[in-house]
Formats: C-alpha cells, sequence, structure tokens
C-alpha cells in the first residue's frame, strides 16, 4: 500500500503527527497518482490519435470507424472500480475518525470570539493550548460561546465545528511529541486570523506534571464543581443521584450512556447532549411516566463553564 504515498514524501504536507494522518496522506497520494495516470491517458491518447489520424492530404479521409463494445466497457468500467474503492477507502477513514474510543481522556474545549478555552477534568484550565500525553487516545468535547468556531489541527488532519448550543467531538492519537499548530477553520469575526494555538504532545509524566503545576490550590475538579452547582440549584429535590428511585424527575443514577425511552414511546441515547438539552430545554424531551412543565429551565441562568461542570458531574454517576 505504501508505493504510492506521494503525498507523505512531499514537504508541502504538514507533519503527520497521528495515525489517522497517515492514512489521509496515503489516501490523497493515491488519488494523485491515479488522477495523474488519467490525465496522462487521455490527454496523451488525444494528442497521439489527432498527430497519427491527422489528414495528410486534402483528398485524405479516415476510415469508417463505428465503436468497440470492449474498450467503452473498459473505459466505463475502470473508472467506476476505482471511484467504488476509493469510496470505500475513505469511508473506513471518515468511520475511524468518528467511531469514539472507550475510556479516552476527555478535554473540554470552548470556542469564542477570538480564543480556546481548554479545560481538563481536574479543573485546571488554559488558553490556547492543549496538552496531551503521547500515544493516549484523547477526546475533545467542544461547544462554542458566540458563534460557529472549528477546531482544525491540520499536522492531525482532523477538524471539527464548535457550535453554540451543543457539544460536538473529535479524537485523536498523537504518535509523535512536539508542539502543532490549532487554528480555527470557520470565518468567526473580525480577528478570525488571530484564532490560533498549539497543541503539545508531551510524555505522560510531563503531562501528569503539567496538570499538577496548573492546577491552583482548592480549585474543584470538574465534576466536583458540577456536584457542588447541583446542590446549589436544588437539584436533589427533584433527581436522585445515588440510587435509581424516581422522585419528582427521573433518576440521574447510571443514566449516562443509556437509552432513555421518552412520552412518546421513541428512544434516544443519553449523551452529553442530552443532558445539556434537558437542562437548557427541559420540555424538549419528555421522559415517559413524567408530566411536562415540571422542571424549569437554565437557559441563561448558567454559563457554558458551569453547563460543561454539570455535565460532567452526571456523567461521573454513571463512571464515566
Amino acid at each position: 500500500m505504501m508505493w504510492f504515498n506521494l503525498a507523505k514524501a512531499q514537504s508541502f504536507m504538514p507533519t503527520e503527527g497521528t495515525e489517522i494522518a497517515k492514512q489521509v496522506d496515503n489516501l490523497y497520494g493515491f488519488l494523485l497518482i491515479t488522477s495523474f495516470i488519467a490525465c496522462l491517458l487521455v490527454i496523451g491518447g488525444m494528442i497521439y490519435f489527432a498527430y497519427k489520424y491527422k489528414r495528410k492530404s486534402a483528398n485524405d479521409k479516415t476510415a469508417y470507424i463505428s465503436h468497440s463494445t470492449a474498450l467503452e466497457f473498459l473505459w466505463s468500467f475502470i473508472p467506476l472500480v476505482i471511484f467504488l474503492g476509493v469510496f470505500a477507502w475513505g469511508w473506513y477513514i471518515y468511520h475511524g475518525m468518528r467511531t469514539m474510543p472507550k475510556d479516552a481522556l476527555e478535554i473540554n474545549v470552548l470556542g469564542k470570539q477570538w480564543a480556546w478555552e481548554i479545560e481538563y477534568k481536574n479543573g485546571f484550565k488554559a488558553v490556547n493550548e492543549v496538552v496531551v500525553p503521547i500515544n493516549t487516545d484523547v477526546k475533545l468535547l467542544l461547544t462554542s460561546q458566540d458563534v460557529i468556531h472549528s477546531f482544525f489541527v491540520p499536522s492531525f488532519r482532523i477538524k471539527q465545528d464548535a457550535v453554540p448550543g451543543r457539544y460536538t467531538a473529535l479524537w485523536f492519537k498523537a504518535t509523535k511529541l512536539g508542539e502543532f499548530h490549532i487554528f480555527c477553520a470557520e470565518y468567526c469575526g473580525t480577528s478570525h486570523s488571530g484564532m490560533i494555538g498549539k497543541l503539545r504532545v508531551v510524555t505522560q509524566d510531563e503531562f501528569n506534571k503539567y496538570l499538577e503545576e496548573g492546577q491552583e490550590e482548592g480549585q474543584l475538579p470538574l465534576a466536583k464543581r458540577g456536584e457542588k452547582l447541583f446542590a446549589l440549584k436544588a437539584c436533589a429535590s427533584c433527581h436522585s443521584v445515588d440510587n435509581p428511585a424516581v422522585k419528582v424527575g427521573p433518576s440521574l443514577f447510571q443514566v449516562f450512556g443509556h437509552e432513555v425511552v421518552l412520552e412518546d414511546g421513541s428512544k434516544v441515547a443519553a449523551d452529553e447532549n442530552y443532558i445539556r438539552e434537558s437542562i437548557l430545554q427541559p420540555n424538549a424531551k419528555i421522559v415517559k411516566g413524567f408530566p411536562h412543565g415540571v422542571m424549569p429551565t437554565f437557559q441563561g441562568q448558567i454559563n457554558e463553564n458551569e453547563l460543561n461542570a454539570l455535565v460532567e458531574y452526571v456523567k461521573s454517576l454513571s463512571g464515566k
């Protein structure tokens, strides 16, 4: 497979920082080579036949040629096979990029005009710098405070929009130590070009030291902040968190990662977006057996950081 890895050998491509980046470059190299060969065949063939069968005199006439069924079949079938192969290859890479690994290191990323705010589970925050350990599955949970942003790491060949009002996610596994550029790939205002950052890949020991040194004294982990906010907002008066017993509202005990049955009989996965929506728009999806309008909305009452903390707390109730 590696014989056509033309892109890998060229300096115009960013450094390959992940295994998926190598797979993307292999596919890109294959497309370059097949396109070059197709161009030679079509343009070269056209020039050859124009020269070979050009009229040599005023009385010269080209012999009548109808068609060749075999040739017509081949020049249609061969590109079809190549296109289908490229589609299957691209789908395989895309499926790998979008299938989130279990037990990945989760990091919250908040896009805002014009910076990336990074928050780790231990509560440590950074701006425009993501630090991750090498050879570790990392999942970024993205959202936006204002407009659509797009988190783009060219060396990893990954890009994902950060959308206001919901969570999106992407994952990677860095295989090379060093610093890599982060850009916003969606125009987001006058200082869009200045919304840049860096992603540092370090050893596991360096990563642990980075989190320990960065965490301020007394700073609560993300889930603990969520637990404190959960109590402050009196959520526990309606939702049980340590057992499946039902109070006024459904129990949150081990709900994350499972399916929830709604009042219309449909099912929905209790993921980050479901929890977020249940906090901000509690009547959007009513759990079966519970009435409308009981839970108040917290839209406008909590900010993105507090929302992330609440979501993380609910996730911790399932051991996620």
